[in-house]
C-alpha cells in the first residue's frame, strides 16, 4: 500500500507498507473462530473415544497461532520516504524506526530495475550505495510507487 501526503508545497511524506487483509480485532475473532470449530470437534470426538485427537488439536491451533504471528509481525513492516527539494530520507522499521538514511536529493537518483515488464527493484542511489524501497511491495503497487515518485520528483525538479 502506498500512500503519499503532501506535507508543504515542496515536500512529501510518502508512506509504505504491505497489503493486509485481517488488521485489529478480525484477526481476533478469526482466529478465535478457528480455535474454537477446531477445539470443537476434537471434544466431540475425544468423547467419542478417540483420545489422540484432542491433543493433536491443540498443537495444531499453536503451530496455527504461530503462523499468524509471524505473518502479522512481517505486515508491520512500515517504510517513509521524505522527499523535498533539498533532501531524501528514508526510514524503515516496524513499531520504531530501525534504519534511517538521509542524502541531498541532489547526489540521489531514483533506480528502477526491470526484467521484462516486471518491476523487481526500486531503490535510491547516491555515491555507489542502493537502498531499496518497497521491496516487500507486489507488481501492481511497485508500479504505483513507481509512478508516485516519478511524479514527486518531476514535480520537485520544477
Amino acid at each position: 500500500m502506498v500512500i503519499v501526503k503532501t506535507i508543504k508545497e515542496d515536500s512529501y511524506l510518502i508512506d509504505v507498507k504491505p497489503n493486509g487483509s485481517l488488521n485489529g480485532f478480525a484477526r481476533v475473532i478469526f482466529l478465535t473462530s478457528i480455535a474454537f470449530i477446531c477445539i470443537g470437534i476434537a471434544t466431540i470426538f475425544f468423547l467419542l473415544g478417540a483420545t489422540l485427537i484432542l491433543p493433536f488439536a491443540g498443537l495444531e491451533i499453536l503451530i496455527l497461532i504461530i503462523a499468524f504471528y509471524l505473518n502479522f509481525n512481517w505486515s508491520r513492516q512500515r517504510q517513509r520516504i521524505f522527499l523535498s527539494k533539498d533532501l531524501v530520507l528514508i526510514q524503515k522499521g516496524r513499531s520504531k524506526v530501525e534504519y534511517s538514511w538521509q542524502e541531498f536529493r541532489t547526489f540521489t537518483s531514483f533506480h528502477v530495475d526491470k526484467s521484462s515488464d516486471e518491476i523487481t527493484k526500486l531503490s535510491f542511489r547516491s555515491k555507489g550505495k542502493d537502498i531499496e524501497i518497497g521491496e516487500f511491495l507486489n507488481q501492481d503497487d511497485k508500479k504505483t510507487l513507481h509512478k508516485q515518485m516519478n511524479f514527486l520528483v518531476e514535480d520537485l525538479n520544477n
